[in-house]
């Protein structure tokens, strides 16, 4: 079954956080195929099984306790966020996260950024520092939750936190690292393409009647 990208622009959290779950229950179904949501969060905090009292504090922004691993993180404007909703056929959580680690580093080189991968922390750091962080659940072996490539973000943002247990100045952009912006439209449609290509699966545009449509080969 060949798989769907879905670019939801910009929406609310607790929007795409429901459109997951609902997917992901149709996904375990095969009633839809493998399916990569592209896009960004109003400014949010979410916590995952891990986040200790220490890496959090209540704040005006809007928190959500969330069924990802991980610690808390922060998601907002100029931020790409993926949700992979995938059913892993191997049942192997380790390799799918690897996937996806391994398709933000290949898009990182697209822009002459060197991406590195530190064991037992998952996500894409460069230089010591991170730029990507990653959190997965899974039901009935579909995923959902996924990663967050800070690209144009406000990293001022993470302050508000210790994103995933770390000193909030250890988080990076595209943009702080290149001096410029990067176009988030040409950023979707690379990430996509290197998710395709590390998922071994042709991915085509999605069905939502109000996403607006990538196609990748």
């Amino acid at each position: 079954m060949t798989g769907e990208v879905l670019d939801l622009g910009r929406i609310d959290y607790k929007e795409a956080w429901d459109l997951q779950r609902r997917l992901m229950e149709q996904r375990a179904l095969d009633e839809i195929p493998n399916t990569l949501i592209l896009l960004e969060h109003e400014h949010v905090i979410t916590l995952g099984k891990k986040t200790s009292p220490e890496n959090f504090r209540p704040q005006s922004v809007p928190v959500y306790q969330v069924e990802r691993g991980g610690d808390a993180t922060y998601h907002g404007p100029g931020q790409l966020v993926g949700y992979p909703i995938v059913k892993l056929a191997d049942h192997d959580v380790r390799r799918h996260v690897a996937r996806i680690e391994q398709a933000l580093v290949r898009t990182l080189e697209r822009f002459q950024i060197r991406g590195e991968l530190i064991p037992s922390h998952p996500g894409v750091w460069v230089v010591g520092r991170k730029i990507a962080s990653i959190g997965v659940a899974v039901s009935n072996w579909v995923t959902y939750h996924g990663f967050a490539l800070n690209v144009n973000t406000d990293l001022s943002y993470f302050e508000l936190i210790r994103p995933c247990g770390l000193d909030p100045l250890t988080m990076t952009s595209m943009e702080a690292i290149l001096g410029r912006q990067v176009d988030l439209d040409d950023l979707k449609v690379i990430v996509a393409e290197e998710f395709a290509a590390a998922e071994q699966e042709e991915y085509v545009p999605g069905r939502l009647p109000d996403a607006s449509r990538l196609t990748v080969k």
